[in-house]
């Protein structure tokens, strides 16, 4: 009686949901989880519901394989105006506007009892064997070497700022990192938290958002405000983009007041980022004067800018800290972030190559997993 009436409460609770954004969906789940019968897990390990929002590239079917596989049970996914991919075993799919009581229902039933758990897809086995080989039987030559787990050990290599010799860890990160663009997928080499190399894997997924003044401005910085930790303030440019798309009448002056004070602009690095003489801080300072403008006035193709075709994101990458990279990388809108993004062939290589070895080491926002994929 005691674990039913626990049960009961706990199916009442709010939803927590990992969002796998595709294509065009990425205003919508941001929408989406400003209802308060849901909760935005910032990782995979959190949840018990895998949101897939919006259709998934093809390339992107194996890494929604494995971030479902890296859930805790009880699981379950919710394909939202998307095409469940193979093996899914009879998917639940929504193609409502509004999918929160579809996500009420399966969480309720899964915390309950009255819904199966959803089971692995993938093979619960190392990516690769490694075990016994090598010298000492981690797969590699000497005490270095080898990928036990799925995971490459760190080697040691000079630093690109000072040249002392430190470990560097490559891995992917992407293409459902919530501190990053959806779609986007990178190869990252690090030692400590610089990055000594990055190659592109995949580009962002293509949004589609129209360039609408303050309603652009005031979703970037719901997205990039809260890798600065300020995520009440997040939240409120959030709610007011939903309110003024809607023709809902916002007090801007107080939001950009607020934001003003909260020492957003003051705790962004100067110069990093520089594209056309304008560095990240720039940027968010346009998205802030943006809240000035009229709803229809402000940002515009114009202001967002021109496809830049001289830069590259992985060479504004290169050298930086991983929390300056993560705030360079989400001072872009999605069209000019995919200019700068083009996977060239040596890259196309890197990824052919980790596939046919088998390794799997995409990270998610979640810890290891037998099937060798890592958590982002």
């Amino acid at each position: 009686m005691a674990i039913a009436i626990l049960r009961r409460l706990a199916g009442a609770a709010p939803a927590p949901a990992f969002p796998a954004i595709g294509a065009g969906m990425r205003a919508a789940a941001d929408d989406l989880f400003l209802d308060g019968r849901l909760i935005r897990a910032d990782s995979i390990r959190h949840a018990r519901i895998l949101l897939v929002a919006g259709p998934v590239r093809e390339a992107d079917q194996d890494d929604i394989r494995r971030l479902h596989d890296q859930m805790l049970h009880p699981r379950a996914t919710l394909w939202w105006k998307s095409n469940p991919v193979p093996d899914f075993a009879e998917p639940a799919t929504c193609d409502e506007d509004d999918p929160v009581a579809a996500i009420e229902a399966i969480h309720r039933a899964l915390i309950e009892g009255a819904r199966d758990s959803e089971p692995d897809i993938l093979p619960n086995e190392p990516p690769n064997p490694w075990r016994g080989k090598g010298d000492y039987g981690q797969g590699g030559e000497g005490m270095m070497g080898g990928t036990p787990y799925g995971r490459p050990m760190a080697m040691t290599d000079d630093d690109l700022r000072d040249g002392l010799a430190l470990d560097a860890y490559t891995a992917p990160f992407g293409p459902f990192l919530p501190m990053l663009p959806p779609g986007l997928k990178l190869s990252v080499t690090l030692q400590g938290d610089v990055i000594q190399t990055a190659k592109l894997l995949r580009p962002p997924s293509a949004q589609a958002e129209a360039y609408d003044g303050t309603v652009t401005a005031l979703r970037a910085l719901g997205r990039f405000l809260p890798i600065l930790g300020l995520e009440a303030h997040a939240v409120r440019c959030l709610e007011a983009a939903r309110s003024l798309s809607a023709g809902k009448p916002i007090e801007l002056a107080k939001i950009r007041q607020f934001l003003f004070w909260s020492g957003a602009l003051a705790a962004i690095p100067s110069g990093i980022g520089m594209v056309e003489d304008t560095d990240v801080r720039m940027r968010v300072e346009r998205w802030l004067a943006a809240l000035d403008e009229s709803p229809t006035g402000g940002l515009d193709g114009s202001a967002t800018m021109s496809p830049l075709k001289p830069a590259r994101l992985v060479d504004l990458l290169r050298g930086r800290e991983w929390s300056e990279a993560i705030l360079i990388v989400n001072s872009f809108d999605t069209d000019t972030l995919i200019s700068l993004a083009p996977v060239e062939a040596e890259d196309a290589e890197t990824e052919g190559r980790a596939r046919e070895d088998g390794i799997r080491m995409d990270h998610e926002g979640h810890g290891t997993h037998a099937h060798g994929a890592t958590g982002t």
